[in-house]
């Protein structure tokens, strides 16, 4: 019987075995297999990931940006000579299918290649004689020691929204990935130590609340970037605003579609299917509500039902199946709990995907599509983030009533409408309360050069990741006044 690893810390430079005395497996959730082992680490070791990092940034902050950028592009190469075996891992640990963990990879390669634009996109602004004799500049700089708490639903791509663009602008990092799903990042340190970086500019620390704690409190920690939901979001952002450090939490979601008769019913079945049942529903743009318009009613509720019934579903490494598993038991638990709450609130289950029989993987943690009929918009399953693969139908007689719907959520990180009419179109993307909005698009995820943005309870902060946003985030501004009257300077 073969032995489980234990995973590793990466601090500065070097492999190293945590002095951790807790552990967790890491569980396979399509087949339920134990992968490895990782460490609970101790305050101690995100202490002293810290005080390297801090060391490492005296002199990387002086490294030019041109410098800095070179180490990006040998990783971009790196990430695409292993994107293969990286969406694997990301598929045997998180459970989402190969082509939606390669499609998460992509998305991570691409925020590395524009990091690589810092030496323009951190330039600053000057002005010559805003008095007689007196020039005045403003100069980014980077703010030290830096760090990312990661989730499990992207642990390929999220940290990409931060990492190197953090790196790239001269500061020093620190990776904290979910303790769910660690595997992928140890790979990506793997290339990250090929590259060459200077010991202590980047480093990975395993762990839990223990470790993420550590990081909240450090006095060295400048700036924190989180994922997750939105309890945890406000602790994090609550506890390091606290501590005075810059912070940028993504909280959770509960992302409306709206559907109006005038839509194209094949193309928006279709591409709801995929934003409701994507990832198994867990992603924070995935669509949890389908409000349908006057006649959209039953030709699209037929429709996504049919869509619903017939996905294949089963282990994302094998050919054809096209939705994973969520990622534990307690998932999964949590998630046929709130169907069942749904049902009982007077919600009529027209595609129930509790408890199914998946072949050859029957202890996995598989919940099929489900999608629940005539919701009532002030019930718990209408306002909770199930974050599974369940769609809850409301029905509403115009646009207004529905972007009134929409607007009365907690959250506003995504909101989608379905229509052919530009005049709906222009209405719905000027009065919908959401960061990231959708016109026949299900999934309104910014490239990587537009920030990632969410409102309300969907997001704690002023900056958000990707682009320049990200800049902003990872660089203090100076401004410079300048008085050199010529009586005072050499003349040449």
């Amino acid at each position: 019987m073969a032995t489980t690893i234990t995973l590793p810390n990466y601090i500065n430079g070097e492999w190293c075995a945590s002095n951790a005395t807790e552990f967790l497996d890491v569980i396979n959730p399509a087949t339920t297999e134990v992968l490895a082992k990782v460490p609970l680490s101790t305050a101690s070791e995100v202490n002293q990931a810290t005080e390297v990092a801090a060391a490492a940034f005296v002199t990387w902050r002086r490294t030019p940006p041109t410098e800095r950028v070179q180490y990006l592009f040998k990783l971009k190469n790196l990430l695409e000579e292993n994107f293969e075996d990286l969406a694997r891992i990301i598929t045997q640990e998180c459970g989402k299918t190969l082509a939606e963990s390669k499609g998460e990879m992509r998305r991570a390669i691409e925020n590395v290649e524009v990091a690589c634009g810092i030496p323009m996109m951190m330039q600053g602004t000057n002005l010559e004689d805003i008095a007689r004799g007196i020039d005045e500049m403003m100069i980014r700089q980077p703010l030290g020691v830096c760090a990312v708490i990661g989730p499990f639903n992207f642990p390929g791509m999220i940290p990409f929204w931060f990492m190197p663009y953090a790196i790239a602008c001269g500061n020093t990092y620190i990776v904290k990935p979910s303790e769910k799903v660690p595997l992928t990042m140890q790979k990506i340190f793997q290339l990250l130590d090929e590259i060459g970086l200077p010991k202590g500019v980047i480093n990975l620390v395993n762990g839990a609340k223990q470790a993420v704690d550590a990081i909240l409190d450090h006095p060295q920690i400048r700036a924190i970037s989180f994922v997750g939901s939105t309890p945890v979001a406000k602790y994090i952002y609550s506890r390091a605003a606290a501590n005075g450090k810059r912070v940028q939490c993504q909280g959770g979601a509960k992302n409306p579609i709206i559907v109006l008769p005038d839509a194209d019913m094949e193309m928006t079945r279709r591409i709801a299917a995929d934003s409701a049942f994507g990832c198994a529903g867990q992603r924070c743009l995935a669509a949890s509500i389908a409000i349908t318009v006057g006649e959209a009613r039953q030709s699209f509720t037929e429709a996504i039902a049919e869509t619903a019934k017939k996905r294949v579903v089963g282990n994302g490494l094998e050919q054809g199946v096209e939705m994973g598993p969520v990622i534990s038991i307690q998932s999964k638990e949590r998630i046929e709990g709130l169907i069942q709450k749904g049902a009982d609130s007077g919600a009529t289950l027209i595609v129930d995907g509790r408890q199914p029989n998946i072949l050859g993987y029957e202890k996995g943690y598989f919940v099929r599509p489900t999608i629940l009929q005539n919701v009532d918009p002030a019930s718990e399953v209408a306002k909770t983030e199930i974050f599974g693969p369940v769609l809850s139908l409301i029905h509403v007689n115009t646009i207004d009533e529905a972007i009134a719907l929409v607007n009365s959520g907690q959250y506003g990180n995504m909101a989608c409408l379905f229509t052919s009419s530009g005049a709906a179109a222009r209405k719905f993307r000027y009065e919908a309360e959401a960061g990231n909005i959708g016109i026949n698009i299900g999934v309104a995820a910014p490239m990587a050069f537009f920030p990632f943005s969410g409102w309300k309870d969907s997001f704690f902060g002023d900056l958000h990741g990707q682009g320049n946003h990200a800049v902003e985030f990872f660089t203090q501004t100076k401004v410079v006044v300048e008085r050199w009257p010529s009586e005072w300077s050499r003349q040449f």
